[in-house]
């Protein structure tokens, strides 16, 4: 049986790094969004032994450090079946473009050998396995907008937002997650340690707070005025955005008598969330804040790189605005696609493509 799903991509609204903690991983707070872009996973279990991975993007790993084939192994070993697990990726996203292809890539395989197999894990083993995999893995097992804090791994859905037409420009650079990192901490005094990210194989992602390091040479760190800021902003944004449905719930209209789909986008960007990693990728890409600045003069009320790049992406409010931009990018000679973000119910809706 052959289970065809597709594995969708994220962007980050907003990203605050804090110190490098005891278990070798830095303290995050972020929002994941899922968007429409997609790979196409396909798994098939036949009689036998064994993992095949198969992809004719030559950049993708064919051998067990593709998070595809870790999280096949894990998820064998926790149903207690065997089999020969056949995964086809198709790849449509760009490979460590800060979108969590590989990521998503490994819970859509999750996801569909469960299906092929008939069988299913419990949601807690699901997040667990995922986590082992990646930081930024679990949040593809919740979709939409999701908080991500300790470095990204335990995750929270949030309300969902309306879709928003999103720009995605993809410029030919690669950014090394875990040289961001050192610069990061270069940056902020927080030391020279190293990250366990540093040390992964090719092709293996623990996420964006992934690190390498010897864990017994760390001390314990509190938790920065930084980081709590950043939940402070959430949570008040949180706050208010509950309030605003029960007014409307009483009054029939919104609150501040506003009724554009924007609107809950357009409060949470307002708090000031920002993306750390732009502080030490773009003075080394200054191409990538010359991107930037493209979409937030072509009318995105939201731009930013996402993770630690290279991707960049512009939210606005048409799908007109968002073509012209998309234009604009490529006339300077940069890929550029125009999306959407993906709310959870439209993620899991689209999430499957056959299975027979």
């Amino acid at each position: 049986m052959t289970v065809t799903v597709r594995s969708f991509a994220k962007i980050n609204l907003g990203l605050r790094i804090g110190a490098l903690r005891p278990d070798g991983f830095h303290e995050l707070r972020t929002i994941y969004q899922t968007i429409a872009l997609h790979d196409i996973v396909r798994v098939k279990v036949e009689r036998g032994l064994g993992i095949e991975i198969r992809c004719q993007d030559a950049r993708v790993p064919k051998d067990d450090t593709n998070t595809c084939s870790r999280i096949a192994e894990l998820a064998i070993d926790a149903l207690k079946v065997r089999g020969r697990v056949s995964i086809e990726i198709e790849k449509r996203l760009p490979v460590q473009g800060g979108l969590g292809g590989s990521s998503g890539n490994a819970v859509s395989t999750l996801l569909a050998l469960e299906r092929a197999l008939r069988k299913e894990l419990s949601g807690p083993q699901r997040l667990r396995i995922a986590a082992e995999v990646g930081s930024d893995v679990p949040l593809f097992l919740v979709g939409g907008t999701v908080l991500g804090i300790g470095h990204g791994e335990e995750v929270y859905p949030l309300p969902d937002l309306p879709p928003l037409p999103c720009v995605l420009a993809l410029p030919k650079i690669a950014v090394s997650t875990p040289k961001a990192f050192a610069q990061w901490d270069a940056m902020s005094g927080t030391g020279t340690r190293t990250r366990k990210d540093a040390g992964l194989p090719a092709g293996r992602t623990a996420g964006a707070g992934h690190a390498h390091a010897d864990v017994s040479k760390l001390t314990h760190v509190v938790p920065s005025d930084r980081m709590l800021e950043f939940s402070r902003r959430v949570a008040a944004w949180l706050a208010a955005q509950r309030n605003a449905r029960r007014l409307k719930g009483l009054s029939g209209v919104s609150a501040r008598g506003r009724g554009r789909a924007e609107t809950p986008l357009l409060d949470l960007v307002r708090t000031g969330i920002e993306n750390d990693f732009e502080q030490v990728v773009f003075p080394q890409y200054p191409e990538l804040r010359d991107v930037k600045c493209v979409l937030e003069r072509a009318g995105a009320f939201y731009a930013s790189l996402s993770g630690s790049g290279s991707a960049v992406y512009g939210l606005f409010t048409t799908r007109t605005r968002a073509e012209k931009a998309a234009a604009k990018l490529r006339e300077k000679g940069v890929e550029a696609r125009v999306t959407s973000t993906l709310p959870r119910r439209r993620y899991w809706r689209k999430f499957l493509v056959s299975g027979f």
